[in-house]
């Protein structure tokens, strides 16, 4: 019995032993196993960047646009759905760099003018007023947002699809690199600046287009592999958006189609230029084709097919066709931003004026550069990374980011609108006028009438005749939303008072005539064929419930279907009924 008790004990403690072993064994394990699989991310955690590899990268990428738009300008919308002929390109001449008034590059200084003076949390309605109150010219979804602004329309709504019938041009795109070369290894720096500046003028593709150059302009930084600087780009996008859909395919036509550029830019012709389907937001449905996605597709073409190549780059964008100056300037940044300011060739930078002003900016180039040192600071350490000293350099360290897109949105189909509106403080610090200087006309026209908000389409102004009618003044909406307005304060005789107009409209077009007195809407109706079908059609207004009293009159020449909207006014008087 005691030997069996001892058997019996050694087998317990030998058990015992075992699954301690056993225990510590699995224990041992699971720390390598999640020391293995851990090292990965620990290893991706940050990236680095000397301060001086980064200013060097960052003045590369502005050359990058100045000499894109510079080469291309030439060219611009000269050839619309049909590849530039080789031999129609520009010869290179270094002063070509001096791209001082283009607007590829000055609306990109305002923003970075708000972010200078306000910070990076500066918010998305200061920088609506900052832009309003730019002075330099401007076209398509930037003219529209803009003059939306300085009527009152706050975004995000300026740029929304019901207020702006531009919302889906390029503008954002050209004008985004500012937003990836302050935001190295940060596409969601790129893609909140997106969100605060590019809703100013822009939804939908607009928007993503500029999103997708901020992200590759980002990527740039730290990678030279051009399909991987694309695909960076579009992991700041949504997927199931056109604009994504587009540079996909361009992606997937390149690799099989590597060394013919042509026959890509053919297929991308048949699908973004013919297929209606792409072109549900189009400003202009014909050759002309602004939208942001089919330029996006040519950015995209040169920076593939230029094969690091800077002169090629910039010339197979160009190519290309349509806004052939604004994607060389983005395709021939980005790539310049792999290459850095050093080691590109002389004949980009020799020409330099280091003192030349960018339009209605306070920026020359060493002060550009300056503002984008001081702002990627703040960017870097907003997003959770820090300077460090390593040999004596300042490094910034980068955290790794997975990139979050905005939400998916269509101008076609587009979402509600904010409703928002500038309230009288802020309207009080936009000091531009809303539309062209139209008091020269007014005053020639007589009757004291004051114009506000006229938009340029069409030559508005004082006309000798127009259709039969001698002395008439011509006006036109702001925009496709906001009407031009003839207003007036005027002592109403004590009876039987009325307002007297004769108003007529161009042979192609109509337009709704809206009449207030102190507010009150008194009269809205469409002038066209129906009511004037001669063109010109007398009209009455009953101004007796405000006998004896001062009031202010308000003519409105709001806008119908956004075609030939001109206001012509050969009569308006206060008369005797």
């Amino acid at each position: 019995m005691d030997n069996l008790l001892q058997v019996l004990g050694k087998g317990k403690t030998m058990r015992t032993s075992k699954m301690k072993n056993a225990v510590i064994f699995v224990c041992l394990v699971f720390v390598v196993v999640c020391c293995v699989s851990a090292q990965p991310a620990f290893a991706a955690k940050y990236r680095r960047i000397s301060v001086a590899d980064y200013v060097d990268k960052m003045k590369g990428g502005w050359i990058g646009q100045m000499a894109g738009v510079g080469w291309g300008g030439p060219t611009e919308f000269k050839w619309k759905g049909e590849i530039i002929p080789e031999d129609k390109i520009p010869q290179w001449k270094p002063e070509m760099i001096n791209q001082f008034g283009q607007d590829d590059i000055y609306v990109e200084m305002t923003f970075l003018r708000s972010l200078e003076l306000y910070g990076m949390d500066v918010s998305l309605r200061q920088a609506g007023i900052d832009f309003a109150n730019s002075g330099y010219p401007l076209w398509h979804a930037n003219n529209a947002g803009r003059s939306l602004l300085r009527s009152g329309i706050a975004p995000p709504d300026s740029g929304h699809p019901e207020f702006n019938k531009h919302a889906d041009d390029i503008d954002y795109q050209i004008e985004a690199d500012y937003a990836g070369l302050i935001a190295p290894g940060l596409p969601n720096v790129a893609i909140e600046l997106g969100e605060k500046f590019g809703r100013l003028m822009n939804y939908g593709d607009g928007l993503y287009g500029g999103q997708f150059v901020g992200g590759m302009y980002a990527e740039a930084f730290f990678e030279d592999d051009i399909v991987k600087i694309v695909q960076a780009g579009l992991k700041c996008i949504p997927k199931a958006s056109q604009y994504y859909e587009c540079i996909a395919d361009v992606l997937k036509w390149y690799q099989q189609n590597p060394d013919d550029w042509e026959k890509v830019w053919r297929l991308i012709e048949q699908k973004y230029q013919d297929n209606p389907d792409y072109r549900r937001a189009s400003c202009d449905k014909g050759e002309f084709n602004i939208d942001a996605k089919i330029n996006g597709a040519y950015i995209v073409m040169g920076l593939l097919y230029g094969k690091g190549d800077p002169d090629q780059t910039i010339i197979i964008s160009t190519r290309c066709g349509q806004d052939s100056d604004c994607n060389p300037s983005n395709s021939g940044g980005v790539l310049f931003t792999t290459i850095g300011f050093e080691k590109l060739p002389d004949r980009f930078k020799s020409a330099l004026n280091p003192e030349g002003k960018f339009s209605h900016t306070p920026y020359n180039f060493p002060m550009l550069i300056e503002v984008n040192k001081k702002l990627v600071r703040q960017a870097v350490e907003r997003a959770g990374g820090r300077i460090e000293k390593s040999n004596g350099e300042e490094v910034f360290v980068i955290p790794v980011e997975k990139p979050k897109p905005s939400k998916l949105e269509q101008c076609w189909e587009p979402g509600p609108i904010a409703d928002s509106r500038f309230t009288e403080q802020e309207m009080a610090q936009v000091t531009a006028v809303a539309g062209i200087d139209m008091a020269e006309a007014a005053k020639k026209f007589g009757g004291g009438w004051k114009i506000i908000q006229c938009g340029g389409d069409m030559n508005p102004g004082f006309y000798d005749e127009i259709s039969g009618r001698k002395n008439v003044l011509m006006t036109h909406p702001l925009n496709q939303t906001v009407g031009c307005i003839l207003s007036k304060k005027v002592k109403i005789p004590t009876a039987n008072a009325a307002l007297a107009l004769t108003v007529g409209h161009h042979p192609e077009g109509d337009w709704v005539l809206i009449v207030k007195a102190d507010g009150k809407e008194l009269l809205k109706k469409t002038i066209g064929p129906e009511s004037a079908k001669d063109l010109w059609t007398d009209i009455e207004v009953d101004l007796s419930q405000y006998a004896g009293r001062e009031v202010k009159l308000e003519l409105i020449n709001q806008p119908s279907e956004w075609k030939f909207e001109a206001g012509y006014w050969a009569k308006i008087e206060l008369v005797r009924r």
